[in-house]
């Protein structure tokens, strides 16, 4: 796999244009500061109902219509979430695009599963943050920043590649790693990720071992400490330098509890419910389950939310979290501004 770094990309490429980000959402928030604090001119494109549209207008952008934001810009930004982009592409994307325009996407989803057949004249690639937004945009004011795959879709102008690593080293990737790779392999890889391990299995894993100690009889806050708090003491040390460093880390104890327990909770059964799960991502069964679930309204993602809104675990770290009102300082997320 080819990488790239900051030496590797010229801004170039992105200064002088003015860059439309459609979407000001997780993703869509980030790719807009960041740009902006890298030099390049940005305006935001968001349909006028959207709850963002002042979000955007406070934070000191330049705030237009999806359609218009298009047509005033030199090229199309990362965000927008991936339900949305199908049917906003149509009404207000495609009729704005001329040759030569380039179109980026900060997921692969739509372009991989053909939910979005751009002109063959449009410049078409991708830039995809290996974080969420909001960790895109704290790393970068940090100084540092999260690896970004890249990849180029469609190249009429023989430079996307060019402008995509620009692009990629705007947002900060270019201080960690920009990967190359295609379209296929970051859409169902990302997937996969989200659904297995990262958020579905970790949030699984999470609440079966709380539910688990306090059905055992041990008080709900212990629980919450042992299962969820400490999660990210661990991730930490894995984050930093592997599981290796991790168990460098934690009490001989604890090692030969990971070492000899661990694959008999995720066992034969965990692994094939995996290959079950990428299955359903290859072959399109989940894209098309979730984008006619957000055409229908989304009823039964919505009774699922509140349903884990409503867990137990919820209520008692909440609870436990405001008595340690250090957590509230530098929240990556603060809803009233991303």
């Amino acid at each position: 796999m080819q990488v790239y770094y900051d030496r590797d990309a010229d801004l170039k490429f992105l200064k002088g244009r003015k860059v439309s980000v459609l979407g000001y959402g997780s993703q869509g928030h980030a790719h807009a500061h960041n740009l902006r604090d890298s030099g390049i001119e940005v305006v935001v494109g968001l349909r006028q109902t959207s709850g963002s549209w002042a979000k955007a207008k406070n934070s000191g952008f330049e705030v237009m219509d999806t359609g218009a934001a298009v047509k005033a810009g030199d090229g199309g930004g990362g965000g927008g979430a991936g339900e949305l982009q199908g049917g906003v592409y149509e009404e207000e994307i495609k009729p704005g695009l001329k040759n030569g325009d380039y179109l980026a996407f900060a997921h692969g989803f739509n372009i991989h599963f053909k939910k979005i057949a751009p002109p063959a004249g449009v410049n078409v690639f991708m830039v995809a943050p290996k974080a969420p937004g909001h960790l895109v945009r704290s790393e970068y004011v940090r100084g540092r920043g999260v690896p970004c795959l890249l990849a180029v879709h469609q190249d009429p102008s023989g430079d996307t590649k060019q402008l995509g690593l620009a692009y990629a080293s705007a947002l900060g990737g270019g201080r960690a790693a920009i990967l190359e790779t295609n379209f296929k392999d970051e859409t169902e890889t990302d997937l996969f990720g989200e659904q297995a391990v990262l958020c579905g299995g970790l949030s699984a894993l999470i609440q079966a071992g709380y539910e688990t100690l306090v059905a055992a009889g041990y008080p709900p806050e212990m629980a919450y400490f042992e299962c969820l708090h400490e999660v990210k003491l661990i991730v930490d040390l894995v984050y930093e330098g592997g599981l290796t460093n991790m168990r460098y880390s934690i009490s001989n104890t604890a090692e030969y509890g990971d070492l000899t327990r661990g694959k008999r909770v995720i066992g034969t059964e965990v692994r094939q419910a995996m290959q079950d799960l990428l299955k359903d991502i290859q072959s399109g069964k989940f894209a098309d389950e979730w984008v006619t679930e957000f055409r229908n309204g989304m009823p039964h993602f919505k009774e699922l939310r509140k349903e884990e809104a409503d867990h137990p675990i919820e209520k008692v770290g909440e609870r436990l979290r405001a008595m340690m009102p250090w957590l509230m300082q530098d929240r990556l997320v603060d809803k009233s501004k991303n």
